[in-house]
């Protein structure tokens, strides 16, 4: 199963703010420096854009996208993204046996529904907002930047969460500007700057042999290597 994004394309007073196309097939990782357009695509794909921005695209998707339910969301913020007032049992919108099931598939057991979001460690809370997103059985996972409020212990934890979800079925766009982290689940890499793509191509080929100068800004910034073992 693939996601085909063609001629995804945001103007904001005749000025191109995005316009690039994407394969997304099984995990893609899309890189790119603070301002490239990381979120921006996520907000177009998501249908979310300010009224006074224009959108034009077209997907191509063996399912109907439809936020909310084949199409899932897990924002950059744990902490800010569940309502601290309310237990987490009661943010499932689901019966509380099935709400139980949803969180040991993410690791973690009933007794979390009980607990207020402040009383969860941010790792504890990226794992419930998985479970909540899985509710669903989406078919495209967007993930915005949800590691870098994360220790690396639970950064682990959750890329190994993220990566037993893509083997489960689920197609996975991962935006963020490390390198490590998309890298760990995904075979490929497109990197943006300035809304458009400026590269992309397998994972070995952009982290070994990247052509671009910002690729390899963004790479020598992500590791104190340059060499890449997979």
């Amino acid at each position: 199963m693939s996601v085909e994004i063609k001629k995804l394309k945001v103007t904001f007073q005749e000025e191109t703010l995005l316009d690039l196309s994407l394969s997304i097939d099984s995990a893609l990782g899309m890189v790119g420096a603070s301002g490239s357009g990381k979120s921006l695509t996520l907000k177009a794909l998501l249908n979310l854009l300010p009224k006074a921005m224009t959108l034009t695209r077209e997907i191509d998707a063996p399912f109907e996208f439809k936020r909310g339910e084949t199409v899932a969301f897990i924002p950059q913020n744990p902490f800010t993204a569940l309502s601290p007032m309310s237990k987490i049992g009661a943010q499932f919108h689901e019966e509380r046996r099935r709400a139980a099931e949803l969180l040991e598939v993410v690791g973690l057991a009933e007794w979390a529904l009980d607990r207020f979001p402040s009383e969860l460690s941010g790792g504890q809370l990226q794992r419930v907002i998985a479970a909540i997103s899985l509710a669903k059985e989406p078919r495209l996972l967007l993930l915005d930047e949800p590691t870098t409020a994360l220790d690396q212990e639970s950064k682990r934890g959750i890329l190994e969460l993220f990566g037993a979800i893509r083997d489960r079925g689920a197609d996975i766009l991962f935006v963020s500007h490390d390198f490590s982290a998309v890298a760990a689940i995904c075979d490929n890499l497109t990197v943006i700057d300035r809304g458009r793509i400026i590269e992309s191509g397998a994972r070995e080929e952009v982290l070994g042999a990247p052509k671009h100068d910002q690729t390899k800004a963004l790479i020598a910034s992500n590791f104190e290597k340059r060499e890449w073992r997979v």
